[in-house]
């Protein structure tokens, strides 16, 4: 059995060689070519990447760090530590495969096109207050227009919901913070967040929604209503994004492809598809 290993190019959190010395302990080949599946060690925003760029089985493999503010790794099967007896795992079958929904994302019709395995956002930049903008939103179940200032706007599948979705969960009482607090949604939702708005609203509706689910299948459009120092986070590489003007429209909707997460039967009730 043969894995790829992947870990963040500018600042990986462990050595490709030290999980390398892990793999042969466990008797698990390192190839980039033609692997069964790819070890992922860092932090949620490297299993975001690595998600929604390839179709190989991953298990995604966190560390653990005393400083407060770095990644939380709530997408991880197993930490380094464990690691070694995991693949041994994996290398006698005691795994399956679940299969994420991803969405797609175009920009102005096709300019641009990217793959998202847990949320995209548009959010103000550093020369801007808020941003003006409105979604439109199209599905069974769902049809209508948001208008809202605020700081942005997320979209998230069921495996980005405790991230940035999650922001509203951890105020406690308006003034206290509870790190650990998050929201999971169904697999055949998608969840819509304003950032810290100052005003939404929906049209032909007296509702001013701060967020909420649609049904799976839904498609997204985020217009710009006023020219801003807005960026897409979430479709690249670059920590920048892509800017945004008024004259983009941001779509979002399913995806074909889907994002091959590897569950270990120790952990986790079996269900999904066993690697081949």
């Amino acid at each position: 059995m043969k894995a790829a290993v992947l870990v963040d190019s500018e600042r990986p959190k462990v050595s490709e060689s030290e999980v390398v010395s892990i793999l042969k302990k466990s008797g698990i080949e390192h190839s980039a070519a033609n692997p069964a599946f790819g070890v992922v060690v860092g932090g949620d925003g490297l299993f975001s990447y690595q998600g929604r760029q390839l179709g190989i089985p991953l298990l995604f493999v966190g560390t653990k760090s005393r400083r407060p503010t770095d990644s939380k790794a709530r997408l991880a099967e197993v930490y380094l530590t464990g690691l070694e007896a995991a693949l041994r795992e994996v290398k006698a079958g005691r795994y399956t495969v679940i299969k994420h929904k991803r969405l797609e994302v175009s920009i102005s019709g096709g300019e641009f096109r990217g793959e998202i395995f847990t949320d995209v956002s548009l959010e103000k930049g550093a020369d801007s207050n808020c941003i003006r903008y409105a979604v439109n939103v199209r599905g069974k179940g769902a049809d209508f227009t948001d208008s809202a200032v605020s700081n942005g706007i997320v979209i998230t599948t069921a495996a980005g919901s405790t991230g940035y979705y999650s922001y509203l969960d951890k105020i406690d009482q308006g003034d206290r913070l509870e790190p650990e607090r998050f929201r999971v949604i169904g697999h055949d939702e998608v969840g819509i967040c304003h950032i810290a708005p100052t005003y939404t609203s929906r049209e032909g509706a007296s509702v001013h929604p701060l967020r909420y689910t649609v049904p799976w299948g839904s498609s997204f459009r985020i217009t710009l209503m006023r020219d801003a120092d807005a960026h897409l986070f979430g479709v690249t590489r670059s920590r920048r994004g892509l800017r945004i003007t008024t004259q983009d429209t941001v779509e979002v909707g399913p995806s074909k492809n889907t994002t091959n997460v590897i569950r270990l039967t120790s952990r986790h009730r079996p269900h999904g598809s066993p690697l081949e």
